[in-house]
């Protein structure tokens, strides 16, 4: 209920009075008590001779309302604006969520399987340890670094079920904070928007190293190793494992060899995001190949993992985070140190994907289904991507190299493009995607590309500073 406030002007010109309403039809004025009934009218009538008497109805103020609106997630807010959109042409290619052909949700044939080997087995929904679901740990970890890999056979790997890639990244960056408190992470520019929110938020602070060249659109290498050579000794450095997330643009396999070295001379410790293992090339070993590299060095290092793209688990929130240590007690404590920062942030993970995962990878049957299926949906994109760069070069007659977009590997292009480009894309021709210029590949059609390949030249080539270009016609 709103108070109300009483200003009486008087002799003295700040003096004021308030009063509150309080039980039985009193009025607390101070540590007095008067009547409403009489002594209000009193009171009046005592001041009026003072000068003016003033009614005022102050409404109570929010105890929350210095918190400001947030901006819109710079992805997220991109869906949020293509559902928004009636033009029967539009495009989503912001989020990076596989569609089928049709521009559908696709649930993989091999997670229904292992969904109904679930409720045969009647399994219950009894809370997880705080580490996880123990089959899913044992083998998300065999699956990154190999069964056969030393670092797992001597127990080196202290892994920890998490909320998918965000949620396992969170938790390294707490663990980084609690034990290398000052510790720098070099992150590269770009990188996946969500990287930088989760070290401020973890107060962990990070510095960019330089990752893509925009005049060849593609890695600007010499820059890359040249930062990580000038950041701290012992910094943590963030490397995608696979599938460079916006870019799509990866090293080759020498310039891992000479990313590995620098580290390794600089005493840095990698820590690799891989959230695209299977999805990328369509082989999980070739994926997973960079992060073996490391581990095979005998370097200590920490790795995220997600399931969301590679077996479509994207509402699950399934992940992982993996640090591989020089001994099997120290890896022992380390993990007993996640499991301690992971209770109070949300007391353990959800175990419907984690059995996804188990089931899939530990059933000799499901996992070859599950590889087959990666290899369909990851050669799909490949033949959009393949698509989209022959309508690109087929209609633009300017001479402008596009074969960057076939160099780049997985489910995002980056385009290129700026930010007027961009919005022209979207203004224009209803193509949403995010304002650095990068597209998903897996969120477009065969039957689509010449449309999105017409809005592309139009937009680089008549909104280099922004200017505003004819109404797009209308296409199915």
């Amino acid at each position: 209920m709103a108070s109300t406030m009483l200003s009486l002007a008087s002799v003295s010109p700040s003096a004021s009075l308030s009063t509150h309403e309080t039980p039985k039809g009193k009025v607390k004025l101070g540590s007095s008590f008067l009547s409403l009934n009489k002594e209000r009218n009193n009171l009046f009538a005592k001041t009026e001779s003072f000068g003016r008497i003033s009614m005022v109805a102050a409404v109570n103020v929010s105890k929350f309302e210095g918190v400001t609106m947030a901006p819109p997630d710079p992805i997220l807010g991109v869906s949020e604006a293509f559902k928004a959109s009636t033009n029967q042409s539009k495009l989503n290619l912001g989020v990076g969520a596989y569609r089928t052909e049709e521009l559908q949700p696709y649930v993989l044939d091999v997670v229904k399987k292992a969904e109904n080997l679930m409720i045969e087995r009647g399994e219950n929904k009894e809370y997880l340890p705080i580490e996880g679901l123990a089959a899913f740990n044992k083998v998300t970890a065999e699956l990154l670094f190999g069964a056969d890999n030393p670092v797992i056979k001597q127990q080196k790997v202290a892994t920890v079920q998490g909320l998918s890639g965000t949620g396992s990244l969170r938790l390294a960056a707490a663990l980084i904070e609690r034990y290398f408190p000052g510790a720098k992470v070099l992150i590269s520019s770009p990188t996946w928007g969500n990287h930088k929110n989760i070290f401020n938020d973890s107060r962990v602070p990070w510095s960019e190293y330089r990752y893509y060249d925009p005049k060849t659109v593609g890695l600007d290498f010499e820059g890359m190793i040249s930062d990580i050579k000038a950041a701290p000794e012992g910094s943590f450095v963030l490397l995608h494992g696979c599938a460079h997330n916006p870019t799509g643009i990866d090293p080759t396999p020498d310039q891992w060899e000479k990313i590995a070295d620098v580290i390794q001379e600089k005493n840095h410790i990698p820590f690799f995001d891989v959230a695209y293992q299977g999805f990328a090339s369509g082989s999980l070993d070739t994926d997973a190949a960079s992060v073996r590299l490391f581990a095979a060095r005998g370097l200590e290092l920490l790795v995220a993992q997600s399931y969301s793209k590679n077996l479509g688990l994207y509402a699950e929130r399934i992940g992982a985070i993996n640090v591989v240590c020089t001994s099997s007690d120290t890896a022992t404590r380390v993990k007993s140190q996640l499991k301690r920062i992971a209770r109070p942030m949300y007391s353990n993970p959800p175990v419907h994907g984690a059995r996804i995962v188990a089931n899939v990878v530990g059933d000799p049957t499901l996992f070859g289904e599950w590889k087959a299926e990666m290899e369909m949906m990851a050669g799909r994109i490949k033949n959009v991507r393949q698509k989209l760069y022959d309508n690109l070069t087929a209609k633009d007659k300017s001479g402008k190299d596009w074969s960057f977009i076939l160099k780049q590997i997985g489910m995002f292009s980056f385009t290129g493009l700026n930010k007027a480009q961009t919005e022209n894309m979207t203004n224009k021709w209803h193509v949403y995607m995010t304002k650095d210029g990068r597209i998903s590949l897996a969120g477009l059609s065969l039957a689509k590309c010449e449309y999105l390949s017409d809005a592309i030249i139009d937009s680089y080539h008549n909104s280099q500073k922004g200017e505003a270009s004819p109404t797009a016609p209308t296409k199915g």
